[in-house]
């Protein structure tokens, strides 16, 4: 046991530090985002026009932090306890959303959710809590009951569909279904799709396993005959099984709860998979090990049981704890995960800083379906670049998937000071799956070389078209010391009132009455626009900073 152990040491060492000189191009970097109780999401309540502006200005901002620590996919609750938080032909609505389960929120909060993670360039895949479907008299229960009642199982207050029954496989594919018929999600992502750890099996294991395998091919089936493209996961117990040297003290996927994950994998059924892998030590390093040994060729992207760090609702982890983890799961060429959203943007014990600012500095890709499709779209046909008030507008054309249809296909791109730009550096890219042909930059003080490529909806890429010139900015920044800004003389007729700071991507970020100089402490190192309005709220544009301390 001592050997075993001061081996395991020696290999999480090795692979720490291996890990930091791999910048990966292609890795999932997700967070659960939990709607059940609203706990990361929402907290304002949907009742009035002013709550749905709320709900919507708070997930925003949400997908703000996260966009700017370099989140890749979001695995939003869709399916909550049989509600939803989309207008369902099957099941009401959550009460996450007003506060009292089946009621209307006025808007659609899916749709809404999708369009802002694809504007950041971020993926969406629809949460679908599987067999729980809530407490025994609650909407969601009560009405499935009433309209199947032999296949609800009752356990406790809780109510359970029953895996062994035919008609689950069937509902749950419907619901799934459903869903990508009517939105352009990028993934299905099944939550507790396995017996409930207090169900009482009275068949084999392996027949078990079957009837568990029966509702992930039901779903694969509704769901790839519609598009393909669409990734389907799930969330399985962090230890896949037994092993002969690590023991899974009987808590593991496939002999307790009948999850044949790795087998999904194996027979096309899943294409990722999102392991719950919140334990430390012996209990996550050779368990992760294993995923990545039977991923398949698909992708592997573990569970980091970050709120284990709170001491009121965990263990009391170090940060140290997680980042050792996520340094492993690197080296091991698997994605990384947060459960859940909120202990995330909270930045509990610095998570959010070392994600941030050290270890996810740069953005990735999410891998490539090559199991689904091997097909390289065309390259983009031709670029070009203006300045305009203050900003960069790089626009292209041309670029389409194999079909010819340009319809389906998003586009990445790379900047560096050296040509051609180097696509296979991920930190080289500055933009990715880019909805339309436009992107709007800072005007920094540097000369760059710009690269584009088209990308279809499994990730495949084209090859590069590359700018033939550098493109150099003579723009004249607004002179600060880090901590104030001096304005520049402005017109009097114009009738200033606000002085404002927007992000290069249009976010309002400060709003003052006019001063001579502006107090910028508050802002982190970049680049800013420099805006003034009027009495009339009617804006101008008056410059640009850059803020290097």
């Amino acid at each position: 046991m001592k050997l075993r152990r001061m081996l395991l040491a020696s290999l999480i060492c090795l692979l720490s530090v291996t890990s930091w000189s791999q910048i990966p191009k292609y890795e999932v970097r997700a967070v659960w985002l939990t709607t059940i109780k609203s706990l990361d999401w929402p907290q304002a309540k949907a009742t009035s026009a002013t709550g749905i502006e709320q709900q919507k200005r708070q997930l925003c901002d949400i997908l703000d932090r996260l966009h700017r620590s370099n989140v890749n996919t979001i695995l939003l609750q869709t399916r909550v306890r049989a509600t939803t938080i989309y207008p369902s032909n099957y099941e009401p609505w959550d009460a996450c959303l007003t506060g009292k389960g089946g009621n209307n929120p006025g808007y659609d909060p899916l749709q809404f959710a999708i369009d802002e993670c694809h504007k950041r360039g971020m993926e969406l895949h629809a949460w679908v809590v599987s067999i729980p479907v809530g407490k025994w008299n609650d909407i969601g229960c009560k009405r499935l009951r009433e309209r199947y009642p032999s296949m609800i199982h009752k356990i406790g207050d809780e109510g359970y569909m029953n895996p062994e029954q035919s008609q689950t496989a069937e509902y749950i594919g419907k619901i799934c279904r459903e869903i990508v018929e009517r939105y352009d999600v990028d993934g299905i992502h099944l939550d507790y799709i396995r017996y409930p750890e207090n169900w009482k099996i009275r068949v084999s294991r392996q027949q078990g396993r079957d009837h568990i395998t029966r509702i992930v091919r039901a779903v694969n089936h509704q769901v790839k005959s519609l598009k393909p493209w669409v990734k389907i996961s799930c969330s399985p117990i962090g230890k896949s099984r037994e092993m002969s040297r690590f023991t899974s003290r009987g808590w593991n996927a496939y002999d307790a709860v009948c999850q044949d994950a790795q087998g999904w994998l194996r027979d096309g059924l899943m294409d990722q998979l999102y392991p719950m892998m919140y334990f430390k030590d012996d209990n996550f390093y050779p368990f992760a090990i294993d995923w990545a040994k039977y991923s398949y060729g698909r992708t592997v992207v573990p569970g980091l049981g970050i709120w284990m760090m709170s001491r009121t609702e965990g263990s009391n982890w170090s940060l140290m704890d997680i980042t050792r983890e996520m340094n492993v799961l690197r080296s091991l060429g698997m994605g990384h995960t947060y459960f859940r959203s909120r202990f995330f943007t909270d930045n509990l014990k610095g998570i959010y800083t070392y994600a941030k600012d050290k270890f996810d500095q740069y953005p990735s890709l999410t891998p490539p379906m090559t199991w689904q499709s091997t097909a390289i779209p065309s390259r983009p046909e031709g670029m070009n670049l203006t300045s305009t008030a203050g900003k960069l507008v790089l626009r292209w054309w041309g670029g389409t998937d194999t079909s010819g249809s340009s319809s389906y296909i998003m586009y990445n791109v790379y900047t560096s000071k050296v040509s051609p730009v180097d696509v296979t550096d991920g930190r080289n890219l500055i933009a990715r799956r880019l909805r339309h042909p436009q992107l709007v930059l800072a005007n920094d003080d540097g000369e760059h070389f710009f690269a584009i490529t088209a990308i279809d909806r499994y990730g495949n890429e084209s090859a590069p078209l590359q700018s033939k010139e550098p493109y150099k900015s003579n723009v004249e920044w607004l002179k600060n010391d880090g901590s104030q800004l001096s304005l520049p003389p402005i017109d009097p007729t114009l009738d200033v009132y606000y002085i404002c700071v927007e992000s290069m991507q249009g976010n309002v970020l400060m709003t003052r009455i006019k001063t001579p100089t502006l107090n910028i402490r508050s802002l982190p190192n970049g680049v800013y626009s420099l805006k003034v309005m009027n009495r009339q709220k009617k804006s101008f544009h008056i410059g640009q900073f850059i803020i290097k301390r």
